[in-house]
């Protein structure tokens, strides 16, 4: 889960639309030669071996956002999903959270690329729930190979209630907690590798966002994440399972560019210019982060473990 964006990113409508129209404009002209490539043999016929190929992935908030394109991502080259959400609302979210229609959309775009789609409705803050279906999806799709503990939640309110603390460890810290117990442990046991990546945010390696009680629970349990990620990868590279966390800015996606969180930076002018990114982009396009959940999670990351990548247009390495 990213952390929120340039404060100016989501105040107005207008850089709303600036954002959107310099992403149409990298679209379809700028998209890189070899991409363009992959494309014109796949509409040929041609059979590709992805970077992926044959793998299976569990993913947690998979119905929409950066969950839903990690999938469709590495369904693009050749993982099968197991793909888990909520799927209702947590009362202290001031935005709308993702519907069993959207979870069915991701199962959708996934099997139109010809690959396998389990999806579930599980609350990463019930350990059981979880548990049981990362058990069914390995009995319908097949033993997991790549975990992405994505789900998260960022509850930034200007009438923020007491429990948004809470709310926000709970399932931003202790839902990735439940989400590895629930999987690495069968990694393990099959003995044949794999990779986990923790979607943490630049709020995991950066003091940001102020004290608000979202505030400090988003930036702590994104901290946490990262003492979770390094011990994880210390226990389990005999393995050959490898672990790392994932740190990216502002992206573009329903949490971030919700009313709400417009309505907290509009209200906290003091947070605009230690959360602004250096390089000329406000909001990153989902599809940046996706790319570094593939690079770790291919065989180029093959002996990448106990990193934290920022994907964060320069944002942690700033003055």
């Amino acid at each position: 889960m990213p952390s929120p964006p340039h404060p100016n990113a989501d105040i107005s409508d207008s850089t709303r639309s600036r954002t959107s129209r310099r992403r149409d404009r990298r679209r379809p002209a700028d998209k890189p030669c070899a991409d363009l490539a992959l494309q014109c043999r796949r509409e040929h016929g041609e059979h590709l071996m992805g970077r992926v190929e044959g793998k299976v992935a569990f993913i947690t908030g998979a119905a929409r956002g950066q969950g839903r394109n990690h999938a469709v991502r590495l369904a693009e080259e050749g993982a099968d999903i197991i793909a888990v959400d909520l799927c209702q609302q947590v009362e202290s979210a001031p935005y709308p959270l993702s519907t069993q229609s959207d979870l069915a959309d991701t199962a959708k775009q996934i099997e139109a690329l010809g690959r396998r789609a389990a999806t579930f409705q599980a609350d990463v803050r019930d350990e059981d729930a979880l548990a049981e279906a990362a058990r069914q999806g390995i009995a319908e799709i097949g033993p997991i190979d790549i975990v992405i503990p994505n789900a998260g939640v960022a509850l930034f309110n200007v009438d923020e209630p007491r429990s948004a603390w809470q709310d926000t460890i709970d399932i931003n810290l202790t839902g990735v907690f439940h989400t590895l117990q629930a999987t690495v442990p069968a990694m393990v046991e099959r003995g044949a590798g794999g990779s986990v990546v923790l979607i943490s945010s630049t709020a995991g390696l950066r003091g940001i966002l102020g004290t608000s009680r979202a505030a400090l629970g988003y930036v702590a349990s994104k901290h946490a994440l990262v003492g979770l990620m390094r011990s994880y990868a210390n226990e389990v590279a005999a393995h050959s399972i490898r672990v790392n966390s994932i740190h990216p800015t502002g992206v573009e996606t329903p949490m971030i560019t919700a009313a709400s969180m417009a309505a907290f930076l509009e209200h906290n002018p003091h947070l605009g210019s230690h959360i602004a990114n250096p390089m000329p982009v406000d909001l990153l396009d989902v599809q940046d982060v996706s790319n570094a959940v593939l690079y770790l999670c291919s065989d180029e990351g093959r002996y990448i473990t106990g990193t934290t990548l920022t994907v964060d247009a320069g944002f942690v390495n700033k003055v």
